[in-house]
């Protein structure tokens, strides 16, 4: 897998302050900020401080990370759209993975259907 150089990495830009980003949510584990190209009424992409290349690679090295991506996915969701969401995890270029830090994308709202992706 083709992997971005950790100092080209814009999450972690985004998680240091160095770019801004329409912030939702942050704690000691995870941020989360507002998709800048959405695909649905709710797109928020939660990204873990510490940086894993993909999902696979957060789930083998720390299960309770990805856990707590997923509770805030809910918490947004329960904010944003009702409690009901679609939660996403692209895993490399060939499905549209751009930044390889992994991150969720919480997706919700009116009309979303399956091919909206």
């Amino acid at each position: 897998m083709s992997e971005a150089p950790r100092e080209e990495d814009l999450f972690l830009r985004i998680i240091a302050g160095e770019v801004p980003a329409d912030v939702v949510h942050s704690d000691d584990v995870v941020v989360a900020f507002r998709d800048i190209a959405p695909k649905a009424a709710t797109h928020v992409l939660v990204v873990p401080r510490t940086r894993y290349p993909d999902v696979t690679a957060l789930a083998a090295a720390s299960p309770q990370t990805l856990a707590h991506v997923v509770a805030v996915a809910q918490r947004i969701a329960d904010a944003e759209c009702g409690g009901q969401f679609r939660l996403v995890f692209n895993t490399g270029a060939a499905v549209g993975q751009t930044v390889f830090h992994v991150h969720a994308h919480v997706l919700g709202g009116e009309g979303l259907s399956f091919t909206d992706l």
